[in-house]
């Protein structure tokens, strides 16, 4: 398949954020696009500002005419769409060229210099600002969230150079042609694909062993290549890392070089460890110091990845997408980090019955660590329930006095209650769109 001579090319599930952004990148250069998707969202209202014909009834007759030349028309669907989806039936049972995205990932990757980020957690903030140093112009990236200083999923650039989020659902990324990559973590996750650890472990060495040019990994992960740590001897090494008024500061030793005083700021350690990464991969690629130190200075995050929604002395709330145990930890760490003294009530859908039941230890324990606890129903996404899983049942394994099970309905007026000062809204599900909700309530009762 030519992608030069495909003239259409029609999403399935054109709303997702990883969909969203190859669709965007084909529209821009001139392909005639199209899709469905189940429910409107901020991200199909904003392709549907650049013409992109956009419906939300699962329907053939809604196709659009031009779109059903199978001869000049790509098909691109994501594993999220169920079996029984119609539209994708019709394409699949008329011999249409039929793709899932990350396949349409792997043509464009093979035809570009790519810079490739893998790992458990960390992908999509490290992209972003692996993206970011590669402006002005020098890569365009495909995010699996909306970068802040660009509002998209997509930073436009040069067309040979790409960088891609190498995603492990799926076995997604042993569909890619990485040149450069990184992996920042090989934790237990999506066991309802792979079964057991030990086969998601084996799935990054088939990553790591389709690496052209160069492997870079955080420390401690045992596949050779390239290493970066904090504050221990790696290949890239931060140290003298200091915070001022919430913003870091730290020097980085390279193979080659120390690199001092460079500003960043996103809280957390493990976002420093996201700019080492994204550090040492454009190192890798021959992007100047300089430049990378100036371009981490100006990187203003990925929403939905601890963002702000209100940061006032009253009262903080934070937004973020945290949905593993590893990740809550992490938000945790900088909360506390951020605001030693402050009383934090968490609010947490649990994404995935299967998640849920196969990491529940671990939630509770990370739950646990937060002052109160507010837990709304499991998100299930692609899953059916399963039987004796439930946001009760990792209520009860959580050890603490404060805690609570909310329907979405009383989540602003129990968030409301609560005496805590600091409010983090964690999951992967659909509680992003209640945070504007909360934020409202939130703005209103404290005269912000």
């Amino acid at each position: 398949m030519n992608l030069n001579k495909i003239h259409s090319i029609y999403f399935v599930g054109i709303g997702g954020i990883g969909m969203s952004a190859i669709a965007r990148y084909f529209s821009v250069n001139g392909k005639k696009v199209a899709g469905y998707d189940k429910t409107p969202s901020s991200i199909t209202e904003g392709l549907q500002n650049i013409d992109i014909e956009i419906h939300f009834e699962d329907d053939v007759k809604n196709i659009p005419i031009s779109f059903l030349d199978k001869e000049n028309t790509l098909v691109v669907y994501t594993p999220a769409v169920p079996k029984g989806h119609s539209e994708l039936n019709y394409f699949i049972q008329n011999n249409f060229t039929v793709l899932k995205r990350a396949e349409i990932l792997g043509r464009i990757t093979e035809s570009t210099f790519c810079l490739a980020v893998a790992g458990t957690h960390g992908k999509t903030t490290t992209s972003s600002i692996l993206g970011h140093i590669m402006q002005p112009s020098k890569a365009t990236a495909f995010l699996g969230g909306i970068a802040e200083n660009y509002n998209s999923n997509l930073i436009l650039g040069e067309d040979k150079v790409s960088v891609v989020e190498a995603d492990e659902f799926d076995r997604s990324f042993l569909q890619l042609s990485p040149n450069i990559a990184c992996i920042t973590s090989m934790d237990a996750d999506h066991l309802d694909i792979y079964g057991e650890h030990e086969a998601l472990k084996q799935s990054f060495i088939e990553f790591s062993n389709k690496v052209s040019n160069t492997l870079i990994v955080a420390k401690g992960i045992p596949l050779k290549g390239l290493t970066y740590a904090i504050e221990e001897e790696a290949s890239y090494k931060v140290f003298n890392l200091k915070i001022d008024k919430g913003t870091y500061y730290f020097d980085v030793q390279t193979p080659t070089s120390v690199i001092k005083n460079i500003e960043f700021n996103l809280p957390g350690k493990h976002n420093i460890m996201n700019a080492l990464a994204a550090l040492a991969m454009a190192d890798v690629y021959g992007i100047s110091l300089e430049e990378i130190k100036k371009r981490l200075a100006t990187f203003k995050g990925v929403q939905r990845r601890f963002s702000y929604k209100i940061k006032s002395d009253k009262v903080v709330l934070i937004d973020d997408y945290a949905h593993h145990p590893t990740e809550i930890n992490a938000v945790e760490n900088s909360v506390r980090e951020m605001y030693p003294k402050e009383k934090v009530v968490v609010v947490f859908q649990p994404h995935l019955f299967s998640r849920t039941r196969d990491f529940a230890d671990e939630f509770a324990a990370a739950l646990s660590k937060f002052d109160e606890v507010i837990l709304l129903d499991i998100y299930p996404a692609r899953e059916l329930p399963i039987k004796g899983v439930s946001s009760s049942w990792l209520l009860d394994k959580i050890d603490l006095k404060n805690k609570q099970l909310s329907t979405k309905e009383r989540l602003v007026n129990n968030v409301s209650k609560s005496s805590a000062k600091i409010v983090v809204m964690l999951g992967a599900g659909d509680i992003g769109l209640l945070v504007n909700d909360v934020k409202d309530a939130l703005e209103k009762e404290y005269n912000l």
